[in-house]
């Protein structure tokens, strides 16, 4: 049985990775495709976990032989998501997570139209500027910039199948948590892994 793709998008500072960690924390079920990307690494991101930070060159190269699923270039840097490990994970029946942009997310739609959408808004633009700032890790342009193509990406939300409003944290993991719960209990999702039980019953 082939598994869940869950694809989730957010505009920088709304939560997202917070949000994804708690719930692979919660949800044992449900695993992380780990992107490529050309930026650098944060404070406390580790290599192969968070991101496998590559050069552009190398990043290119990969692009050029077909290896990304979809790929964009965000705030100077270039983001992909390997093909070949989101097919093996789905192949094995594993659920997985694709933390990509808008444009990842639409590329990704057209080759897998049962993925499930789900974006996470702030609050309010007031919130996402203050979470920008908390996080200490940026210049004031940066910030500018990022506020820029937050608006950009927000204005994406009407392509998602699902939304929530990270505003209350708890309020929002649990959201993520029951729309991965209800993909699960479809119809045809339960048929398949309770063949045997069903065949029994009917």
């Amino acid at each position: 049985m082939s598994g869940n793709l869950f694809i989730i998008t957010a505009a920088s500072g709304a939560g997202k990775t917070s949000l994804v960690r708690e719930l692979l924390s919660a949800d044992h079920q449900i695993k992380l495709s780990v992107s490529y990307t050309t930026r650098l690494p944060r404070p406390g991101e580790v290599n192969g976990e968070h991101y496998h930070f590559v050069e552009d060159a190398t990043f290119l190269k990969m692009l050029g032989e077909g290896d990304f699923l979809e790929s964009a270039h965000v705030h100077g840097a270039r983001y992909g998501t390997s093909q070949t490990r989101v097919d093996e994970a789905l192949d094995a029946g594993n659920d997985l997570i694709l933390e990509i942009d808008w444009q990842g997310a639409a590329q990704v739609r057209k080759l897998y139209p049962s993925a499930i959408s789900i974006f996470i808004l702030p609050p309010s633009i007031t919130e996402l500027e203050s979470r920008l700032r908390g996080r200490g890790q940026d210049s004031e342009e940066v910030i500018t910039k990022r506020l820029a193509g937050a608006r950009d990406e927000m204005s994406h939300v009407g392509e998602f199948d699902y939304v929530t409003i990270n505003d209350k944290f708890e309020e929002s993991l649990l959201d993520l948590a029951a729309i991965v719960r209800a993909q699960r209990l479809k119809c045809n999702a339960q048929l398949a892994r309770h063949a045997a039980l069903i065949k029994g019953l009917v």
